[in-house]
């Protein structure tokens, strides 16, 4: 594991030539800063509402990489000194889904900084985030001696046709897509790296119900005090070292979790399939976008009678998908 993860830190150093400054406003990082890293492309409309999400839960500083956007991305985050952006035009699929270029950034500016990994359609939810912004959690963290934390992907999604509303810049996609499976989740640890291995809700029950095991890995560590050492190596699905995955509890008792809030099913997501269906850039020859293109053309609804609308990070941990854990 300590060869794997030593390449891996190797890859990320070669990779990161592919990286153009776009905007470095990294200097303006203090000590203790919580920064936020991601990559994306063509999400500018996504943007607006996701830069005051974070900011409003405390988040100091982001660190983008954009994959050659064609959307206004560039021109829309220009000036803005809070965050860092970097361009590629080279493959996402060969920068290991871009997670080589995420690592690279951790490496070179989240040292010894909790540092969230998230996705534009993705908004983290945390025990008390409605009253305690995301310092608390990551102080607690330290005085618990905590170096990663954990949050299931819960997919949201409209009752109706997903593109029945149309997603405007800067709305709240919670005011559209806001219904959630709250059971029909499956779960094992996965051998080799000691993390769990979460799979099910609407993407299996609809887009790969008749191979729930190809459905999408729903278990993330999105949150991390970074050490140049470290690295994830699958997503933010899981890390080496392999400690960073111990993020559960084996012999009885809870850890603190909490939830990522996915938010891909907006009226703009069947364009965003067609696109990415047609780029290839994704995993298994993009084998996820494939099923979502076939079951789109059927204009399929993902709500059903046993979903559940959502309220607040509370009704998750009654509903046992985060816990607050020995957080009080």
């Amino acid at each position: 594991m300590r060869i794997r993860r030593k390449r891996r830190i190797v890859r990320c150093l070669r990779k990161s030539r592919e990286l153009t400054q776009v905007q470095n406003n990294t200097a303006r990082i203090r000590p203790g800063d919580v920064l936020l890293v991601s990559t994306f492309r063509n999400e500018q409309i996504r943007l607006p509402w996701f830069l005051r999400y974070y900011r409003d839960l405390g988040v100091d500083h982001f660190l983008f990489v954009d994959n050659d956007s064609t959307d206004g991305t560039l021109r829309y985050l220009e000036g803005m000194e809070d965050v860092s952006v970097w361009h590629t035009k080279a493959s996402y699929k060969r920068a290991t889904y871009g997670v080589d270029w995420m690592n690279y950034l951790k490496r070179s500016y989240a040292h010894g900084h909790w540092t969230l990994v998230v996705d534009p359609d993705e908004f983290f939810i945390y025990p008390f985030c409605d009253t305690r912004p995301i310092q608390a959690l990551t102080d607690w963290l330290d005085n618990s001696s905590i170096r990663s934390f954990s949050a299931m992907l819960i997919d949201v999604y409209p009752k109706g046709r997903i593109d029945e509303q149309p997603y405007r810049a800067g709305q709240d996609p919670l005011e559209i897509a806001n219904w959630f499976d709250s059971g029909n989740y499956s779960i094992k640890k996965n051998p080799t790296y000691g993390n769990l291995w979460i799979q099910g809700g609407p993407r299996s029950r609809i887009f790969f119900a008749d191979r729930p095991k190809k459905a999408p890995a729903l278990n993330k560590v999105p949150l991390v005090k970074w050490n140049k050492r470290y690295c994830y190596v699958s997503s933010t699905h899981a890390l080496l070292p392999r400690g960073l995955n111990q993020v559960y509890e084996e012999w009885g008792g809870e850890k603190a979790s909490g939830a990522l809030l996915h938010t891909k099913f907006l009226d703009t997501f069947t364009a965003k399939a067609e696109e990415e269906l047609s780029r290839r850039e994704h995993y298994s020859g993009s084998a996820e976008y494939i099923a979502y293109a076939e079951k789109l053309r059927e204009q399929p609804e993902l709500w059903c009678k046993w979903s559940e609308k959502y309220i607040n990070w509370r009704q998750l941990e009654i509903l046992g998908l985060m816990s607050k854990g020995n957080w009080a």
